[in-house]
């Protein structure tokens, strides 16, 4: 095959058609009309001898070629990418640059603000855009719509970039006239009543099952290593909402340690070590290959880290 031939627009087509599975969202994302893209399908199907997609009663789903040429057509788009896109200086002072951010609750509790002073003292100008896990994908992040992602990963598409920004162990917050406070143990952990709280990756969440420790998360997951379990009386995804529920209901949150150090200085709490083991959590940023050589995305990448440095140093 002479690729001099190959309308390389076809590969993108390709790209988005087996993202979305469907012709129609794909024109839409590409800002084409349905029939191009309708003509670019077919012109993909002549390029590779093979139906690329097929109607099946779940949908358009991806042929066997199609799925083994996906990760093969997206690193190549990717690299593309990176490769035209030109060096420029980046003045934080004068930019008025808004910088994407998904963080997860703990991450927003406790790292951007920080993040959001340093921004405001060196770049008066730039605005940052906090966005939930539930509002968007990695296909956000790996397109470069979200400038990057902090929060804790369990599992990354191997295309990207990645730092760790801290770990973090885990503490019981609770209040301060909480009885447990003067004689707390496993026991009277087990006995007491308990806040639950994660949010973890991307996507709109589900309800939380008490019966199912795997999905519950490293506390649960460490108790049931001692084949103990903890009465959980309410399931958040806000830390915040964990925090004042300890302090109002008397219940227990157990939580990373930074997040549980906003209250270090509040009477009304007492902060106090887990009566058993908890491995550490990993809080990382990620982002796009598409990004990673881009002036102002290194400066910000950096101003993370310094923020993150400077939290950990003031605890």
């Amino acid at each position: 095959m002479n690729i001099s031939k190959i309308d390389l627009n076809l590969l993108i087509y390709l790209d988005v058609l087996l993202r979305e599975k469907n012709v129609t969202r794909a024109a839409s994302q590409l800002n084409i009309t349905q029939p191009a893209m309708s003509n670019g399908l077919k012109r993909l199907r002549t390029l590779f001898n093979d139906p690329i997609l097929v109607r099946t009663s779940d949908g358009m789903v991806p042929t066997e070629r199609a799925r083994a040429l996906s990760p093969m057509i997206r690193k190549i788009l990717l690299e593309l990418e990176e490769a035209l896109q030109g060096e420029e200086e980046f003045d934080e002072k004068s930019s008025q640059r808004v910088f994407r951010i998904m963080a997860s609750d703990y991450a927003a509790s406790t790292l951007l603000p920080v993040l959001l002073r340093k921004v405001n003292q060196i770049a008066p100008n730039v605005t940052i855009d906090i966005m939930t896990p539930s509002d968007v994908n990695f296909h956000d992040v790996e397109a470069g719509k979200i400038d990057m992602a902090i929060n804790r990963f369990e599992e990354l598409p191997q295309s990207f970039h990645q730092k760790t920004i801290w770990r973090d162990g885990f503490s019981c917050l609770l209040s301060a006239d909480n009885d447990v406070v003067t004689k707390f143990n496993l026991n009277s952990y087990l006995a007491s009543k308990h806040v639950w709280v994660s949010k973890t990756g991307f996507g709109v969440g589900v309800g939380m099952d008490p019966k199912d420790v795997q999905k519950l998360g490293w506390v649960d997951e460490a108790l049931a290593r001692l084949g103990k379990k903890r009465d959980i009386k309410v399931f958040t995804r806000s830390y915040h909402v964990a925090m004042q529920l300890a302090y109002e209901d008397g219940l227990v949150a157990t939580l990373p340690s930074k997040a549980a150090m906003l209250h270090k200085d509040d009477a009304n709490y007492t902060i106090l070590k887990p009566p058993f083991e908890i491995p550490d959590i990993e809080l990382k940023m990620i982002w796009s290959p598409l990004l990673h050589h881009d002036a102002s995305h290194v400066w910000f990448r950096q101003l993370v880290i310094e923020a993150a440095n400077e939290h950990t140093d003031s605890r």
